[in-house]
């Protein structure tokens, strides 16, 4: 697509810029003058200063003179302002630039670095003591990576160092105050990375260790297939049992692609993960067809690697951990569209800097249109700002990017052990992202969507006489807690212009420590799809057998918002497909589509007051099929309670968002181009 040029675009892009002022999008530039004294000649580094880099986790009285540091300094864009205004127009549906998107060439011509940022990193890390080892160039990612004494560090970024309690339990060094770097370079640097020596690692979703987790019996195809008629009643009846793992036919069914008549064909979907699962091509095809849907054609499905991997331990990153992951996103991508062509893009570990260089990698080649994550960490991200960078040329280009929106409900640290406080997850919250959240979801025989509620799960126990539920349901909190969607309002990224007419003023100031934030804030989830395990998705992969040392092809079931994220990014697909052209990034369309029937509401209590229940077995050790049974009573749609509550209401919220897709796919059918009129009855 050529560059949009004239008067009229430029005064477009200027507004966007104003409607997405609201994003919170921070640079060293924005923060000058904010310490006193400091502007006229050194500006402040956001996230160089952790916030464990406290006196109470101080080791030791004697600061850090000696050693050796390695980091690198990202690369800002050569114009921020116009990158957000462009990104936002381009996105907009109402907006002329409607899916103008530009090249890769022509966003690193328009957007990326400039030669002289490079240059000017080099004239001021150089004197001071470091060398530039590598300078990756590209509009998304791009950075030059330096090596020096803690010496010269101190001299580069006006710190100092001593030793701390690190998040990862080990004694890190970090600097004892935010870093600063001179105002002359201030421009060219986006962020820093590598001035502490914590792990800054991201998790995957709800994933198993090597070992299959095999699934006990009893369990049912579809909801209600089974009733457990020998276990105690809860809310005064016989429950069902729980789902033995849908497929995606029953998922396409329920959400409304099977109507649609769409297959993703023409689409592609990356995949971002770390690391590669040994067999996941043919654990994908057996999967296929064991579910009666098509293998992957010869070119439809490609890996990619983006750097070599390190870190895998089962101490580090565990890489075994994310094999599971990336056969669900594989095999829920698909199964959702299964003409489009999927690429996997391989990061080296879960660290945040070898993630980034995936997601990257994918923007500076323009590998897919949709890419899917089912990771994250905290919102306190030291690298956040290369994160938003990577997602505003994205979407430049027509790239969205999906999130998970986490697995262990508002993140406070009675559900969450990772958790110092309660917060949202992040790239999640990320303004410029999609947000995935997870309910629970009931299937019939026919594959016909019956209802959903949000997902959160506590367990009651059989008593020992096999005669009650202890406690009576629906449980106790936190003690019966097990897991539940993400959500929550962010601490970081104001309300974007897209969220302002959907989410309740009261919701957005609201922030997870109970004040009140003077200015709305960005909430998610923006979507949701089925997350639960209990009602979760059969998924093919090759596992560790019971006898503990051979491996083949296992069947089990998973959830998690892992598996919601990829569902949806397929149902995208469908949409892109029936469409006519890429959707980019999605919010300000899906927002377009609120109160429509392209979306279901989900609310906690779709079948009235009373409670929602599944019964489910488990064995004793999931790994070798060793009993005896476990029985319990999973209560359904309760995320969390008190400050820690995600209630799913009528209407958005923050815990399924504008709910889960019904019409989606058929909204975009007949899709002129910008400013298209939504299907009829579906929309203004």
């Amino acid at each position: 697509m050529p560059d949009i040029a004239g008067l009229r675009a430029c005064a477009i892009i200027a507004a966007g810029a104003l409607l997405l002022g609201g994003l919170g999008w921070d640079t060293p530039a924005r923060a000058a003058g904010s310490r006193a004294g400091l502007a006229a000649t050194r500006v402040p580094v956001p996230g160089t200063h952790p916030s464990w880099a406290v006196p109470a986790r101080r080791f030791g009285a004697s600061g850090v003179t000696a050693g050796t540091v390695n980091l690198r300094v990202y690369l800002a864009s050569r114009d921020p302002a116009g990158l957000s205004g462009y990104a936002a127009a381009v996105s907009t549906p109402t907006s002329a630039l409607y899916h103008h998107y530009l090249s890769p060439d022509q966003v690193t011509a328009r957007f990326g670095p400039a030669p002289a940022q490079v240059r000017a990193v080099r004239s001021w890390l150089t004197p001071a003591g470091f060398t530039v080892t590598a300078v990756r160039a590209g509009a998304a990612g791009a950075y030059a990576a330096a090596r020096g004494t803690v010496s010269a560090a101190r001299k580069a970024f006006a710190v100092t160092f001593a030793i701390y309690r690190g998040p990862d339990g080990r004694l890190d060094r970090a600097p004892q105050q935010t870093a600063t770097v001179p105002a002359s370079v201030a421009r060219s640097v986006l962020a820093v990375a590598g001035l502490d020596t914590a792990r800054h690692f991201m998790r995957p979703g709800l994933p198993p260790p090597g070992p299959n987790h095999w699934r006990a019996p009893p369990c049912s195809s579809y909801y209600a297939q089974k009733i457990a008629t020998g276990k105690p009643t809860a809310s005064g009846s016989h429950q069902p049992w729980l789902i033995c793992g849908y497929t995606p036919r029953q998922f396409r069914g329920a959400y409304g692609v099977s109507s649609a008549g769409m297959t993703g064909h023409g689409q592609s979907v990356a995949i971002v993960d770390a690391y590669r699962a040994p067999a996941m091509l043919s654990d994908a095809d057996k999967y296929a067809a064991l579910t009666g849907d098509p293998a992957f054609l010869p070119g439809q499905y490609r890996q990619y690697q983006a750097g070599p991997f390190r870190l895998a331990g089962p101490r580090e990153c565990d890489a075994p951990g994310w094999y599971a992951e990336q056969a669900i996103d594989v095999e829920a991508a698909h199964g959702m569209a299964p003409a489009a062509a999927v690429r996997y893009v391989a990061a080296g570990s879960c660290a945040d800097a070898d993630l980034a260089n995936a997601l990257a990698a994918i923007v500076n080649r323009h590998l897919a249109s949709i890419v899917s994550d089912s990771w994250g960490g905290q919102e306190e991200e030291p690298i956040r700002a290369v994160f938003d960078l990577i997602f505003q040329l994205g979407a430049s280009e027509g790239i969205g990017f999906f999130f998970s929106s986490g697995d262990f409900g508002y993140n406070s640290p009675l559900e969450n052990p990772f958790s110092t406080h309660r917060q949202v997850d992040f790239p999640t919250s990320d303004p410029w992202v999609t947000s995935v959240g997870g309910t629970s979801l009931a299937v019939g025989r026919n594959r016909d969507y019956e209802f959903e509620t949000g997902w959160g799960t506590l367990f009651d126990p059989l008593s020992a006489s096999g005669g009650a539920w202890s406690p009576p349901p629906p449980g106790r909190y936190p003690e019966d807690y097990r897991y539940s969607g993400g959500g929550g309002v962010s601490t970081v990224y104001r309300q974007p212009f897209y969220q302002q007419a959907a989410v309740p003023a009261g919701l957005a100031r609201h922030l997870p420590d109970g004040s009140v934030s003077p200015t709305p804030m960005r909430v998610i989830p923006d979507v949701s799809a089925v997350a639960d395990p209990n009602t979760g998705m059969l998924v093919g992969l090759t596992a560790r057998q019971p006898d503990g040392r051979t491996y083949a092809f296992s069947l089990a079931r998973f959830g998690g918002t892992s598996l919601a994220c990829p569902v949806f990014a397929g149902i995208e697909a469908d949409a892109q497909q029936a469409a006519g052209f890429q959707l980019g990034f999605a919010n300000p369309a899906i927002y377009a589509r609120y109160r429509t029937a392209a979306f279901r509401d989900v609310t906690d209590h779709p079948l009235g007051p009373r409670h929602l229940f599944l019964v489910r077995n488990d064995y004793t050790n999931p790994a070798t099929r060793m009993g005896p049974l476990v029985t319990v009573l999973a209560s359904l749609g309760i995320n969390g309670e008190g400050a820690s509550a995600l209630k799913a209401v009528t209407g958005y919220d923050d815990a399924t968002g504008v709910g889960s897709p019904y019409l989606y796919v058929q909204s975009f059918m007949g899709s002129a181009g910008p400013g298209a009129r939504l299907r009829a009855g579906l929309g203004p």
